[in-house]
């Protein structure tokens, strides 16, 4: 297999011939001189020719050098201009951005909030995935991603926007008709309405100030891989559920679900922000990011979260 072409010395050698000088390229370059030369040389001696002719008083291009001239020229030329434009889409808010978030989470709050982001840079574009899979941001291209947990340990960077409570909630038909429990343990003799994709396993946990920890694994009536699709039958009285009270929020105001247990908290978690390592993030990726964190800050109950 044949090498890569050393495309930084031909490049240095483009701008050396245009200038007609070491001292003048590796200005322009904002090289040493010695880089310069060692490049000059290194090229020379695998193109097993000589590029300039030098004497004390100029310089100038052998036949080979001149030969050359045109197509070093363009690499350098191309070089330029693919860095200006990066640079540029980098300094200013245009170009795409690849977004991944919670299918429930996305829907009902991301999506209302990109109007505004998309109105305000009209020359950003922006590709939304919504999945309530874990997305490998790196191996599948994203530029950031909304994640809904407790974070493991991740090389990822991650920028937490606010806590979200998990609240115990059901209907006020489901609490005239099976009251209220009183302790988790009662929750044995319930029906619950489950979220599949959680970390906790089939047990429900609660943390209480006085009486500690308690687990208690509830029947369980339906179970999906989507939490919005407990609202139905949460509405239609049919079991509990856990519910992030974004999720719940709207119903928790009109009240066509209540919270029980109130002294009895689940751990909470938190809505965070996560974008790839190693690299600093173009400027419409970081003003989304700013926009997102003002917006969820300013949400009832990210408010509401923070403030317990």
């Amino acid at each position: 297999m044949s090498k890569l072409p050393d495309l930084e010395a031909w490049a240095i050698f483009a701008k050396v011939a245009e200038t007609g000088s070491f001292a003048k390229a590796a200005a322009d370059l904002n090289l040493s001189q010695p880089t310069v030369s060692k490049a000059i040389t290194r090229l020379e001696g695998r193109l097993r020719t000589v590029l300039f002719h030098r004497t004390s008083r100029k310089m100038s291009l052998t036949a080979s050098g001149q030969a050359s001239l045109e197509r070093a020229a363009r690499i350098l030329s191309e070089g330029e201009a693919v860095e200006a434009e990066v640079t540029e889409q980098s300094k200013s808010l245009r170009g795409g951005i690849r977004i991944a978030a919670p299918m429930s989470f996305g829907v009902l709050h991301l999506g209302p909030a990109l109007p505004l982001f998309m109105q305000q840079h009209p020359d950003v574009t922006l590709d939304v995935h919504f999945s309530d899979e874990m997305i490998d941001v790196v191996d599948q291209g994203f530029d950031l991603a909304l994640r809904i947990s407790n974070l493991p340990d991740s090389s990822l960077l991650a920028r937490r926007l606010c806590s979200v409570r998990i609240l115990l909630v059901g209907s006020p038909a489901y609490f005239e008709q099976h009251g209220h429990p009183q302790h988790p343990r009662d929750l044995a003799s319930h029906r619950a309405l489950r979220y599949a994709n959680t970390r906790v396993g089939e047990a429900w946990r609660f943390r209480h100030k006085k009486k500690g920890e308690f687990a208690q694994v509830v029947p369980s009536s339906l179970k999906v891989n989507n939490a919005e699709a407990l609202v139905p039958a949460l509405r239609a009285g049919l079991g509990l559920a856990l519910q992030p009270e974004f999720l719940a929020w709207e119903d928790l105001q009109s009240g066509a679900v209540q919270t029980t247990l109130a002294d009895w908290q689940v751990p909470s978690i938190a809505l965070h922000i996560v974008s790839p390592p190693g690299r600093a993030k173009p400027a419409r990726v970081q003003a989304l990011i700013e926009f997102l964190a003002r917006h969820f800050a300013e949400a009832p109950w990210a408010v509401e979260a923070s403030a317990r």
